[in-house]
């Protein structure tokens, strides 16, 4: 968390499949206070367990953002007793039209059975009326970048949202090299930008996500712009390591140029506890399952 946070209680006002695999919810209510801090800002998202409803939400603190006020939010929320306490997963913002009152969220969705992620559970099912915690807005990669030529934005679905954000928010003309791993030809989505923007949709296919190397593949055989770049990598954290370690290694990017989160990792999910690798959002979702 960091910045300016709050706490809102949101309703769901519509949902929309933007691809096979993809949902857009979109929540509505009072969002009074709320301040957009980034085109890749993120949320907390709270979610009910079978039973109960999602409003057992601490509030953030209001009293400084530093480690010490972190830690004891998080241990008001682990206070709650667990039958009782909602799944909490990150997620970024798509859209938000505060005049409307309304924030969109776009959610990958899995079939895994039993093991499918509450979040996914939760979007792939969620209807109008639907009631959901929301505590934020932070920013995703807690990097301004520097002077720069160009853009260079890689993920796997999972950065989609903010690749589209970011996309979105760039000024005409701005050059932009963008790199996306889907399943898919179906699973590719229209960009819309006024930047000059060469978009790369990568197919992984039958290979499962996670286990692909398809992205750091892809821009390391690019022939990429010269000139200054800030590059922004997200998605599956191996995944997100490669590429800067070939950013810095091979293409002599300047560690400080590059924004670059985990927003996932095999085998593990946000309820598990942080691992020295694990950094940032770099738990927070378990083989694509939220």
């Amino acid at each position: 968390m960091a910045g300016a946070m709050g706490r809102w209680l949101l309703e769901v006002r519509r949902t929309e499949r933007v691809t096979p695999h993809m949902a857009r919810v979109t929540l509505g209510g009072d969002l009074h206070g709320y301040a957009p801090l980034a085109p890749d800002q993120q949320v907390k998202l709270f979610f009910p367990r079978p039973g109960h409803d999602a409003t057992e939400v601490p509030a953030p603190p209001v009293n400084g953002d530093g480690a010490a006020e972190r830690m004891s939010w998080y241990q008001a929320y682990l206070a709650i007793p667990e039958e009782r306490r909602p799944w909490m997963r990150t997620y970024s913002v798509r859209h938000h039209r505060l005049e409307e009152g309304e924030i969109d969220v776009d959610f990958v969705l899995h079939d895994h059975g039993d093991d499918t992620g509450p979040a996914s559970r939760w979007a792939a099912g969620a209807a109008a009326g639907d009631v959901i915690a929301l505590v934020g807005p932070a920013p995703s990669h807690f990097r301004t970048p520097g002077a720069h030529d160009w853009t260079l934005l890689a993920g796997d679905e999972s950065a989609l949202p903010a690749i589209g954000a970011l996309l979105e928010a760039m000024p005409a003309g701005q050059r932009a090299e963008v790199f996306v791993e889907v399943a898919d030809a179906g699973e590719e989505q229209p960009l819309p930008t006024a930047a000059r923007a060469c978009v790369r949709w990568l197919h992984r296919g039958d290979v499962a996500a996670g286990h692909s190397d398809l992205l750091v593949e892809a821009v390391r055989a690019a022939d990429l712009p010269s000139g200054p770049v800030y590059a922004w990598v997200a998605g599956e954290a191996s995944a997100v390591r490669a590429v800067r370690r070939h950013l810095v290694g091979e293409r002599g990017v300047a560690k400080k140029q590059i924004a670059f989160a985990g927003y996932w990792r095999l085998h593990l999910t946000q309820d598990a506890a942080p691992t020295p690798r694990g950094g940032g959002r770099a738990a927070r979702r378990a083989t694509l399952t939220r």
